[in-house]
């Protein structure tokens, strides 16, 4: 994963604050339904908390928002080290977008959905 979030151009990196990017072992099914993701879908990360465009003045003090990376459905979906390197770089930078506000709709016509 180190590898994945070094490869983020830095001036991205330095527009986001209080995220922590962990590695979880595979969704939850809370995780899932909050993705909106269905028997037989893959979900491969998750971002947990609120976009820089819905925060208001009064977002303060709050818990880091954070990005979840899930070992296992990658790990299926990757047949070599570096596949298994891609993916996480791309669902790292996928997860990022949501914490600028894109949504999934626009990553798609961006190609990154």
């Amino acid at each position: 994963m180190r590898e994945a979030v070094a490869a983020i151009p830095q001036h991205i990196l330095d527009r986001v604050h209080n995220v922590d990017i962990v590695i979880e072992r595979r969704p939850t099914a809370r995780d899932r339904k909050v993705a909106g993701i269905g028997p037989g879908q893959t979900l491969f990360g998750l971002y947990h908390g609120i976009p820089l465009t819905h925060r208001g003045e009064y977002y303060n003090l709050v818990m880091p928002d954070k990005i979840s990376i899930y070992q296992e459905p990658i790990e299926w979906a990757c047949a070599t080290d570096d596949e298994i390197r891609e993916q996480v770089r791309v669902t790292v930078l996928h997860e990022l977008a949501h914490y600028f506000g894109i949504d999934d709709d626009r990553l798609d016509e961006l190609g990154m959905g």
